[in-house]
């Protein structure tokens, strides 16, 4: 028995012993604290913008939603991309759903090769639910760049978008007159 227990001290302490000696090692590139947001991500919002430093979007009027990218690209102080960066995004605007989102028709062949409609399901229940006009969180990929999509609708021309990104140290807010 109590060579057991040695055998197992011993063990515990190599197992100790070898993760002293082999660390983790972190493949992110992560930017220093001192490095400068604006040195670190630039932003492409991929729109006119004024004098005024307003970005300009054209809201669709045939369609209920517009949908628009927003870009930007990282890269450490060396100018290599950094990948798996994150960023938070945060809109001002929202706008609510009515009482459908919609329906499906369930359809089938006949032996004929023609489509019957044999049943259409209405999904209720979402009625009052909050919708953003901004996805909330974008990674980098390998070459530094991420992506956002925003979605104002309709009813918000005249409005101005205030859409934040936030990344570790700092954030950033754009103001897009949505006409």
């Amino acid at each position: 028995m109590l060579n057991e227990i040695r055998k197992t001290v011993g063990l515990l302490a190599l197992i100790v012993g070898c993760n002293l000696f082999i660390g983790c090692e972190n493949s992110v590139l992560a930017p220093s604290i001192e490095t400068e947001p604006e040195e670190l991500i630039s932003f492409d919002m991929r729109l006119p913008v004024d004098e005024n430093g307003y970005y300009h979007m054209t809201i669709d009027t045939n369609s209920w939603q517009t949908l628009h990218r927003v870009s930007a690209s990282v890269n450490n102080t060396d100018g290599v991309p950094i990948e798996f960066f994150w960023v938070e995004w945060e809109s001002d605007l929202y706008w609510y759903l009515g009482d459908t989102l919609g329906y499906v028709v369930n359809q089938h062949l006949t032996d004929s090769g023609n489509y019957v409609s044999v049943d259409t399901s209405y999904m209720v229940g979402f009625n009052g639910q909050e919708v953003p006009t901004s996805n909330t969180i974008s990674y980098s990929n390998s070459s530094g760049e991420l992506n956002n999509m925003i979605a104002p609708v309709r009813s918000m021309i005249g409005d101005t978008l205030q859409l934040t990104a936030i990344w570790y140290n700092s954030e950033k807010t754009f103001g897009i007159v949505l006409e």
